[in-house]
């Protein structure tokens, strides 16, 4: 186990915390690990602590970026870095065409960079095995928000989840087991009926607003505008809207202003909330998928000698 990824170059490209707890676990399966916006992780005969992008990814065969990747500016997400890394034309030239990129997300900047250079993006954010384990530290960080602004407690409140995706369905049984009166928004009828068997109230987005009027607290995780003006105009006063959907989420924050909602926007969680978690979670993951790109290729290497 300790030598699974011995000797595999492997770049590891800023990041926050989360990345601070990856590092280590990829030394222990004998990566060579490249690190540039990281702080210094010290003496270690199979990290080096690199001064440029350029640096960093000559001749690795696999390049880990943060899991919200890059901005549409090229910026890579660097918490620690005293200096913007930017990845563009000049920097990708110098990746090797067989080298795979490993993103949470890869926004259309990367995915152009990544298609004229014919490199391979692995988006890991909407993979099962990332998300759904995502999903716990995320439903936890929401609900301790959710503690901290509201005067009331979770238990006996009136919760209502937007969305039963992963993270929809793993918050609306933390709710419940606190103690929360959860009701469930969602558009398809299965899930509609899953939320049903699992004990939750099932709504439908017709049936948003009349529910507005009695939460007091709404956890929206779509990726998409459902909480418009004309539903917050419904709201009951006092109500706190939590959205954990990427940016920009899917609330009207302007109108929420106006109406005197108070609405947070709260993506990336698991990354702020539990990044020991978080960071295991991918170094658990990543390894997986580098093995299996490693076999294919080596499969292929032979059969193309037959």
């Amino acid at each position: 186990m300790c030598s699974e990824l011995k000797g595999i170059p492997i770049a590891v490209i800023g990041g926050d915390d989360r990345e601070l707890y990856l590092v280590p676990e990829l030394l222990k399966l004998g990566a060579i690990v490249r690190v540039i916006g990281l702080p210094q992780f010290g003496q270690h005969s199979m990290i080096q602590n690199c001064e440029s992008l350029h640096e960093a990814v000559r001749d690795v065969r696999f390049i880990i970026l943060p899991m919200p990747g890059i901005d549409e500016n090229g910026r890579v997400r660097a918490l620690y870095s005293p200096v913007p890394l930017v990845l563009d034309e000049n920097v990708m030239s110098g990746i090797s065409p067989e080298t795979v990129i490993f993103v949470g997300v890869a926004k259309t900047r990367l995915k152009e960079l990544a298609q004229n250079r014919n490199l391979k993006l692995i988006e890991l954010a909407d993979m099962d095995e990332v998300a759904i384990l995502n999903s716990i530290p995320s439903a936890e960080g929401a609900i301790q928000m959710a503690m901290e602004e509201l005067p009331i407690t979770i238990h006996g409140s009136r919760s209502v989840v937007l969305g039963f995706g992963r993270t929809g369905m793993t918050l609306a049984r933390v709710l419940a087991a606190m103690g929360a009166k959860v009701s469930v928004v969602a558009r398809k009828a299965s899930d509609r009926a899953r939320a049903y068997e699992m004990g939750f109230e099932p709504l439908t987005y017709l049936q948003l607003g009349e529910c507005l009027a009695v939460a007091d607290v709404v956890y929206n995780t779509v990726p998409a505008m459902v909480l418009g003006r004309d539903v917050l105009e419904c709201a009951k006063p006092g109500l706190l809207i939590i959205d954990l959907a990427s940016a920009p989420g899917g609330t009207d924050f302007n109108a929420a202003e106006e109406l005197g909602i108070k609405a947070i926007l709260a993506p990336g969680l698991p990354g702020k909330v539990a990044p020991k978690t978080a960071g295991l979670i991918l170094a658990k993951v990543i390894p997986n998928l580098i093995r299996q790109e490693l076999l294919t290729a080596t499969k292929a290497c032979n059969g193309s000698g037959n």
